[in-house]
């Protein structure tokens, strides 16, 4: 099924019979990613006193109940309202779903210690293509990352040069496929965050972040359109599931 779109002064085509899902699956196990010093997720069947809600219990259905965390337990965006006083939606902010993007893949740099993402390896990554969508891939990149407990383990992330890059070429959606675009532990700064929003001036009401997602090796860096779906929750993040098309022509 290909379809033609007009894009500013260009006609691009995708196949929309060949999605590339970039987000990761949620599951009640210990093996599910995690971050942010929580529980695994549990998913299981209602129970009111002997009867258990599962078809292999005895029941005509199944009916569970999920107990997770947006933010620690799988692919999710946000929106401003994560690091405001004032509460925002995702639901609310986020009102169109599809974009041009571009995938880069970056290999964090050393730098005191940590692991650091620059915005001289984003420039040189971006160039000067105009995007609203930016898919950041980091390396190593293996299918690890689908269970990897990230708690306590100082991962890579963004310096705010290199978020701020982003925002002066105009990037509304930034995906990272790590918990956060900021340091583990920085004294809640969230440099990164504060800089994407603009929370010194207007603040950017419908951009968004979405952290946790997984590029498989098999998808190459390049423009893709991204279809970003994201649970209708009222709340500052909510579970996404981010698919990209790749742009034939």
């Amino acid at each position: 099924m290909i379809a033609t779109i007009q894009y500013n002064s260009r006609k691009l085509q995708i196949d929309l019979s060949q999605p590339l899902d970039i987000s990761m699956p949620l599951k009640s196990s210990k093996d599910n990613v995690n971050a942010w010093y929580v529980d695994a997720p549990i998913i299981e069947p209602v129970k009111d006193d002997e009867w258990i809600a599962s078809v292999k219990d005895g029941a005509c259905i199944n009916f569970n109940n999920i107990h997770f965390n947006p933010h620690a337990h799988g692919t999710h965006t946000e929106c401003v309202g994560h690091i405001t006083e004032e509460v925002h939606s995702i639901n609310q902010n986020l009102k169109t779903f599809f974009f041009l993007a571009e995938v880069i893949t970056v290999a964090p740099e050393q730098e005191n210690g940590d692991s650091v993402i620059s915005q001289k390896q984003i420039q040189f990554a971006l160039g000067n293509k105009k995007r609203d969508a930016v898919i950041l891939r980091t390396i190593p990149n293996t299918k690890s990352k689908l269970s990897r407990q990230y708690s306590n383990t100082n991962w890579p992330y963004l310096k705010e040069d290199a978020v701020k890059f982003l925002v002066n070429k105009g990037i509304k959606h930034l995906l990272i496929d790590l918990p956060s675009i900021d340091k583990e532990k920085d004294e809640c700064e969230l440099l990164g965050h504060n800089a994407f929003w603009n929370t010194t001036g207007k603040l950017r009401m419908d951009a968004t972040i979405t952290e946790l997602i997984y590029v498989s090796n098999q998808i190459e860096d390049g423009e893709y359109f991204l279809n970003l779906q994201v649970a209708p929750f009222e709340n500052d993040a909510a579970p996404s599931k981010p698919v990209l098309y790749k742009v034939l022509s």
